[in-house]
């Protein structure tokens, strides 16, 4: 999300000179990170069930996937989106619209 900030601070600038401002900026990059990181939970919960399944089959091994586990991993992930793009999302939402204009 770092990244994600500094190489659309060209962007940010501009929504900023028209109006936008920093919630509205902070709340694009924490929706942005909160979607990535819930749909990567997402992916990876599938990968795990789809794995566990193809190993109770194959080896004869008993799996559970219990229902709390995967609560607790979409939530985990949610969280650790919302962690790690709180601050790059409030760097976002400082920036100056002249200096991110001129930022190259």
């Amino acid at each position: 999300m770092l990244v994600s900030v500094t190489e659309r601070t060209r962007e940010i600038g501009v929504r900023m000179a028209v109006g936008a401002r920093g919630g509205d900026i902070l709340l694009q990059f924490l929706v942005e990170a909160v979607v990535l990181s819930v749909g990567g939970g997402l992916i990876g919960i599938g990968l795990g069930a789809g794995i566990a399944r193809i190993v109770s089959a194959k080896v004869g091994w008993n799996t559970l996937v219990s229902p709390e586990s995967v609560a607790l991993a979409f939530a985990f992930s949610a969280a650790i989106g919302i962690f790690f793009g709180f601050y790059p999302a409030r760097k976002a939402a400082g920036l100056d619209p002249i200096e991110a204009l001129r930022y190259e």
